[in-house]
């Protein structure tokens, strides 16, 4: 197998690329790099320079490359952002993800996981998210990603491709300080962000009903999350004949905004300015968390990181990249 990771050179997919190429599979990496990094990737993995909406780029790839299965991620996956930019969203997400599959389709290849998330649920008003949960997303990101799967599943079915969709929670954490997020729109680096300038990190709610009044989410540690890509690929690669599989990827425990920024004060040592709480975020459901038996039972896959793990790799990761941050 040769497998094609697109968006292979971002914060997940570098990690999702070694985890494959260290564990033996045969890769090739497809990203813009407008986010992401030549050098998080392996000196063995071959890294095309394009965007999944130039089919001929795409055809030479795959082609060249003898390509025989597919990891997408390559994606847009800001919420805001896709509120003010929804027609980029449509573009990028939705009408990528088709010329990617038209690609994959003319060239003959059979396996494809796809990257969704948690987003397609909405405000699911249950205790444990299932993939059963009805999809009622509230923003234009969400909508994309539960569009691909649609797409990814009837172009599996029409066309006998093997697919699967991986719903990824809350991705935090980093495997190694090199690899870690640059941005600052996750909760995790935004709080690292106010503390290195010497702000108050802001909550946003107070009181939801919730035990301690803010949002609960379920957090995954992408080196978690890499692992699962495998596995999946894994199980697409084994697999004889189409067929398609939707699951979450999640840990099934919910851990409070609070008692994330209480961890960040005790991990990084600054308890001052303590964080901050202010108005709600519209939008922003009180409580998210995945119910992970599907993955468990289908793919044989559990977290085996703690959100402890996630916060100090990501304060390592970030003082890699924000020296100041550990002597202010």
């Amino acid at each position: 197998m040769t497998w094609l990771i697109t968006g292979g050179a971002g914060y997940i997919g570098a990690h999702v690329a070694r985890a494959m190429t260290e564990a033996g599979e045969n890769v090739v990496v497809l990203d813009d790099l407008s986010s992401g990094l030549p050098e998080r990737l392996p000196e063995s993995v071959p890294l095309v320079r394009g965007s999944v909406l130039d089919r001929e780029l795409l055809d030479r790839t795959l082609a060249g490359h003898h390509v025989t299965g597919v990891v997408h991620l390559a994606a847009r996956k800001q919420v805001g952002e896709s509120v003010e930019q929804p027609l980029r969203y449509s573009t990028e997400n939705v009408h990528g993800l088709t010329v990617l599959l038209e690609a994959v389709v003319a060239a003959g290849v059979k396996r494809f996981a796809f990257s969704s998330s948690a987003a397609v649920y909405g405000m699911p008003d249950v205790d444990l998210v299932t993939e059963d949960t009805p999809c009622v997303p509230i923003n234009p990101y969400g909508e994309t990603k539960l569009t691909g799967e649609w797409l990814v599943r009837a172009t599996g079915r029409a066309h006998g491709l093997a697919t699967v969709c991986l719903r990824y929670f809350n991705v935090a954490g980093t495997a190694r300080p090199e690899l870690s997020d640059l941005g600052v729109s996750n909760v995790i680096p935004m709080f690292f962000d106010a503390l290195t300038r010497g702000e108050a990190p802001l909550i946003f709610g107070g009181d939801y009903p919730t035990p301690d009044g803010t949002c609960i989410r379920d957090y995954i540690h992408v080196a978690d999350l890499a692992d699962a890509h495998l596995v999946a690929a894994r199980r697409l690669a084994a697999q004889e004949g189409p067929g398609d599989l939707t699951v979450n990827i999640g840990t099934g425990h919910g851990v409070s905004v609070r008692e994330l920024a209480d961890l960040v004060a005790e991990v990084t040592g600054r308890t001052e300015p303590a964080a901050r709480v202010v108005e709600r975020r519209a939008g922003d459901p009180a409580r998210v968390v995945a119910a992970a038996d599907l993955i468990a039972k289908e793919l044989g896959w559990s977290a085996r990181h703690d959100v402890r793990d996630m916060v100090e790799s990501a304060w390592e990761g970030w003082c890699l990249r924000h020296p100041e941050a550990r002597t202010r």
